[in-house]
């Protein structure tokens, strides 16, 4: 098997229902997705801890979530049957629910970083987020399958909220950021 066909040495790309530019929406969304991808497979590497088992198994399973993600923004033609499901953010949902009681409570932003994990978390978090706008960028364009850009969303707060659960099972407090107001509403003032 060859890794390169050369097909994309003009600038052309292939996805499924026809050919794009390689700086098209389309590219440029699934291709950050990809991104995203790459930096949860880093992350899974630093959690393979049994403490972090988890965490390391949503990741994986957020792994090929993510491939679905990127496959259902690769379309061009409606017809194609999308592999991204409600049923995925309901149990990202369930995850971030869980995450925010076992965390400490939060009041104010805090600084990206922590630990090697959290901060590599952190970062998939910023992505995500960077994935999201062009995924809205894209959707002004054309149809997609909407329940992508709502994972997305979902998706950021899911690793906002295990990269400081990382952290509390290291031991290590959140630093907060110097400047920030009260922000958050804190479990005991519900």
């Amino acid at each position: 098997m060859n890794l390169y066909t050369k097909t994309g040495d003009k600038g052309k790309t292939s996805i499924i229902g026809g050919r794009v530019d390689k700086d098209d929406l389309r590219v440029e969304a699934y291709g950050t997705i990809d991104e995203l991808n790459s930096f949860v497979g880093q992350a899974i590497v630093l959690l393979e801890d049994d403490l972090f088992k988890d965490i390391y198994n949503e990741l994986r399973k957020i792994q090929h979530e993510l491939f679905d993600c990127g496959g259902d923004l690769a379309v061009i033609k409606e017809k194609y049957p999308y592999k991204t499901t409600e049923e995925m953010i309901e149990f990202l949902e369930e995850r971030i629910d869980a995450y925010v009681k076992e965390a400490p409570d939060l009041e104010k932003f805090i600084l990206p970083g922590g630990s090697h994990a959290a901060a590599v978390i952190h970062i998939a978090r910023t992505v995500t987020r960077r994935a999201e706008r062009c995924t809205v960028s894209l959707q002004k364009e054309t149809s997609i399958n909407e329940i992508v850009l709502k994972y997305l969303n979902r998706l950021s707060d899911y690793f906002f909220a295990v990269s400081r659960v990382i952290n509390f099972r290291l031991g290590i407090k959140d630093i907060e950021y110097e400047r920030s107001a009260l922000v958050f509403k804190t479990k005991k003032s519900e």
